[in-house]
């Protein structure tokens, strides 16, 4: 499975690359700390709700600390969206790392 680092993430983002932040978290978790630009879709979720997903985009996928998003990149291997990698360290990672206005839980 690929990863990407948090800084790569955010790198590729100040950079105005088009590619897709999939946070895979449940809601309660979205409402203690996210990031405004990533599209949410709760990891029980996503095998039903798959095609809101373009295959032809790169998706990296985030979670807490990188578990959960890591199944589900996985998942999307798979299942034809080559182009997903996991976030290592996850939204954990970001906060601690990019961007400290972002709540650490």
């Amino acid at each position: 499975m690929n990863e990407i680092s948090v800084a790569e993430l955010a790198k590729k983002h100040n950079a105005g690359e088009d590619f897709i932040l999939l946070d895979v978290r449940e809601p309660d978790e979205l409402e203690a700390a996210s990031i405004g630009w990533a599209k949410a879709i709760p990891m029980g979720d996503v095998p039903v709700r798959i095609d809101e997903l373009p295959k032809d985009k790169p998706i990296a996928v985030m979670c807490h600390g990188g578990t959960r998003s890591g199944k589900v990149t996985k998942f999307l291997n798979e299942n034809g969206y080559p182009n997903a990698v996991n976030v290592a360290g996850g939204i954990r990672a970001w906060s601690n790392e990019i961007d400290s206005s972002v709540p650490n839980y």
